[in-house]
């Protein structure tokens, strides 16, 4: 019998993902520092920045698929609004959910590209005003 319970991505996988989004979120940022140092690795850093988002991306999305399908294939929403008792395999399901959400190093990952953004813009602004 085929165990077809959804499972958290093993860490290397997740990590390595965030390395992945992280690195071309900083990437992209850094095009406007090289416009300006070394203007002939603004495209290579580009398509890495793009194709790295592209796979990255997909990754989230393939995560966000398999977190909704768990929700809609265990009627999670229904049962818990009808206060329905949950079967062991809705638990699990909601164990998976929830330490996929805290395992998930999304946040962080908002949080550097929040910080790398500033720099960039400061960066930038500062070239702008020595020019």
């Amino acid at each position: 019998m085929e165990d077809n319970r959804p499972r958290l991505s093993n860490k290397y996988v997740m990590y390595g993902a965030f390395g992945l989004g992280l690195a071309t979120a900083i990437a992209v940022r850094a095009i406007i520092v090289l416009d300006h140092l070394h203007p002939s690795w603004v495209r290579p850093v580009w398509y890495f920045a793009v194709l790295g988002n592209f796979v990255f991306f997909y990754y989230r999305y393939a995560i966000t698929n398999k977190r909704k399908r768990a929700v809609q294939e265990h009627a999670l929403i229904a049962k818990i609004e009808s206060g329905r008792d949950l079967t062991q395999g809705d638990r699990e399901v909601l164990i998976y959910l929830l330490s996929s959400i805290r395992k998930s190093p999304e946040n962080l990952n908002y949080l550097i590209i929040f910080a790398f953004s500033i720099l960039a813009i400061g960066i930038d602004l500062g070239f702008v005003f020595l020019e």
